[in-house]
């Protein structure tokens, strides 16, 4: 299984980003589809989860900004990051979930600007 991530870019602050990660090599559907992030000097956080029940969690930083959303007839996830702020700035990863295995994508950068 492999998960490609796109999306990541510059904007400046206030902007708007859409982060896809399109899952290939697999027909199952993952249990958890998730959003992480590290930012220079620190610890990759979580951002969002989408569970395949529909259950959606959300780090505090980012709620009432960002949302995911999942198409498991594509097997990709999204997260769609409104009014961005520097401290947004991170590389963003996707995480995906199933029974068998567990799944990175290889991270897309994320710079706000001032």
């Amino acid at each position: 299984v492999q998960l490609q991530a796109s999306g990541g870019g510059l904007v400046q602050a206030g902007g708007s980003l859409r982060l896809s990660c399109a899952a290939a090599g697999t027909m199952f559907s993952f249990s958890v589809m998730a959003w992480y992030r590290q930012a220079p000097g620190k610890q990759r956080e979580l951002v969002a989860r989408r569970t395949l029940t529909g259950g959606i969690n959300y780090a505090g930083a980012v709620k009432g900004r960002f949302s995911i959303s999942r198409d498991d007839a594509k097997n990709t996830a999204y997260l769609q990051m409104n009014s961005l702020t520097p401290e947004d700035t991170a590389v963003y990863y996707c995480n995906y979930r199933s029974g068998v295995g567990d799944y990175w994508g290889q991270g897309t950068l994320v710079t706000v600007s001032s």
